[in-house]
């Protein structure tokens, strides 16, 4: 089939690789994020998707809205077949919607309809499932709403961050993805309509909502920082300035409870006391300062009896 794929960031690369190199499709163009700043530097970057495209020699599509006359107008030139679609991050308007003659087909990373939204793997994590995965659906006007071509699942590990387990989804949905052309290409392949049972959501997460309340139950403490890992990143306040913190674990063997948030320096590890038990600070990364293992960021910091994360 004639496609054109619609991603941005690094997730949705594997997807396209697979296309590209699965010798059955023709990916005859790229839509992706217009080029961002990005690093310390602010430079002017291109996405990882786009990327990726301009190193196969592929048309890049950068509209600042899908619904651009400019942008329809060539998507229709284009006539794909079909628009697979992995993280591209715009809303796209029944014009655009229209165009393609098997629609847009969307790698979502949750087996639908739990999580619909922007931040399906956070929530998972967050939420201490056992069980997640990727689905690809055809994409209609309600959010995530579409029905649904197929899914892969993936167990989530007791120790799993949100950017590892979707390194795992990102593979795994792009061979997913792959067959579901195959199979629309095919016409063996029916979409079957999402049920209303296991319906929820993940909104986008900001940097507020990545903040550690100690007051919460130690589990609560371990996959929140977990969700939010690497991005946007947990972070406290300590002596009224903010640090950044890496994944903890919950203490199997605490000597006395502390109060939440309250530190005890030992010899080979650093804990932070929660609603429950304390938790055992992995890397911490102070304002201005590299990012570090918990002792020593403490010894550096010495830490007084009674200091709190807060």
């Amino acid at each position: 089939m004639r496609l054109v794929f619609a991603g941005t960031p690094e997730p949705a690369v594997p997807a396209l690789r697979a296309l590209l190199d699965s010798g059955r499709h023709e990916v005859v163009a790229v839509v992706t994020r217009p080029d961002a700043q990005a690093g310390r530097g602010r430079k002017v970057l291109r996405s990882p998707v786009g990327a990726l495209a301009d190193e196969h020699g592929i048309e890049v599509l950068t509209p600042a809205r899908a619904g651009d006359p400019d942008f329809l107008a060539r998507l229709t030139e284009l006539a794909p077949d079909a628009c697979p679609v992995v993280a591209y991050g715009a809303l796209l308007p029944q014009a655009a919607l229209d165009i393609p003659v098997h629609g847009w087909v969307n790698l979502h990373f949750s087996l639908l309809p739990a999580w619909r939204g922007a931040a399906p793997v956070q929530a998972a994590v967050r939420a201490g499932d056992e069980i997640t995965g990727a689905s690809t659906f055809r994409i209609v006007k309600e959010l995530d709403a579409g029905p649904v071509f197929g899914v892969v699942t993936e167990k989530i590990a007791a120790t799993d961050t949100a950017g590892e387990l979707l390194g795992r989804l990102a593979e795994s949905g792009a061979r997913l993805l792959l067959s579901t052309m195959d199979g629309i290409e095919d016409g063996k392949l029916t979409a079957v309509p999402q049920t209303p049972e296991g319906l929820s959501y993940a909104p986008k997460i900001s940097v507020e909502d990545a903040r550690v309340s100690f007051e919460d139950p130690a589990i609560a403490v371990d996959r929140l920082v977990r969700a939010v890992t690497p991005d946007p990143g947990a972070w406290a306040e300590f002596r009224g300035e903010r640090v950044k913190l890496g994944p903890v674990s919950v203490a199997e063997d605490p000597d006395e409870p502390l109060a939440p948030g309250e530190l005890r320096v030992e010899k080979k590890r650093v804990l932070a006391g929660t609603a429950t038990r304390p938790v055992v600070l992995g890397q911490v990364q102070a304002q201005g300062k590299k990012r570090m293992a918990a002792t020593d960021w403490a010894r550096g910091t010495r830490i007084e009896q009674g200091e709190r994360l807060t």
